[in-house]
């Protein structure tokens, strides 16, 4: 069963409408916490058909949880109204995913999905923090202007594996941008000691563990080897940095692409 940043989505409020229990409220909390999901995203999600996918999305849209429409290239987008996110227990505004970010959320959702197909990642009961929910933390606070990472991932101490206790902070990379403006990326993610939310004052503490153990970047070709160059530039201190590809169906599908 998927887990919600490290709640169990059945322990989420709600219950109130036909069939939203078990893994089907699993894929309404999912779908909230990424801003949107296209629907063979949503498949995987949900562990169903393409066709079963589009009955359960008229379900959730009949009853106002959730709102569908093609947004950009390949299948359709899926994202949660206002009662939707309330019925979830979850505190974010409602929108309709920015066509600018669409790709972007495509990518960090393939990431998350492919982290937890993982066995490790099962075993575990690792949970992944969302970069909505760590803006949510954070708040309105604009002066702090910290980066976000696009995700986190938790690994509980009990955990059967050698990085139990470890938070890795993920970025998904599409476009490059600048070698100095990602080495000052990374550096904030390498030295941040305190979580998201957090008095300004225990953001970077001198002397405490880094909250984040890892920085897993994974990268499309374009992007990568500007993070490359971006890690090789801070030496030593990269050494918690990996870099990797994006992984299968991450990206958006072109703009030919037949949508299911």
């Amino acid at each position: 069963m998927i887990r919600a940043d490290g709640a169990s989505a059945l322990a989420a409020p709600g219950g109130r409408h036909p069939g939203r229990t078990g893994r089907h409220a699993d894929g309404l909390i999912f779908t909230g916490e990424m801003y949107g999901v296209q629907l063979d995203q949503l498949t995987t999600v949900l562990d169903v058909s393409h066709r079963s996918v589009g009955a359960i999305v008229a379900k959730w849209r009949t009853a106002g949880l959730a709102e569908a429409a093609r947004l950009g290239p390949g299948p359709r987008w899926v994202w949660l109204t206002r009662a939707g996110l309330a019925d979830c227990g979850l505190q974010y505004s409602p929108g309709v995913p920015g066509l600018a970010r669409l790709a972007h959320l495509r990518a960090v959702t393939g990431i998350r999905l492919a982290l937890a197909g993982t066995p490790q990642y099962a075993a575990a009961g690792a949970y992944w923090r969302s970069e909505r929910r760590l803006r949510a933390k954070i708040g309105g606070r604009l002066g702090l202007r910290e980066h976000v990472p696009d995700g986190e991932v938790h690994w509980p101490d009990s955990a059967p594996v050698p990085w139990a206790g470890e938070c890795w902070a993920i970025e998904a990379e599409l476009t490059p941008k600048t070698v100095a403006r990602t080495v000052m990326i990374m550096q904030e993610l390498l030295a941040r000691t305190g979580d998201y939310g957090c008095p300004a004052a225990q953001a970077r503490v001198l002397g405490r563990p880094p909250r984040h153990a890892r920085v897993i970047y994974l990268c499309s070709r374009a992007a990568l080897p500007t993070v490359a160059r971006a890690r090789a530039a801070l030496g030593s201190a990269g050494a918690r940095i990996e870099i990797r590809g994006l992984p299968d169906g991450a990206e958006l599908p072109s703009a030919g692409t037949t949508p299911p």
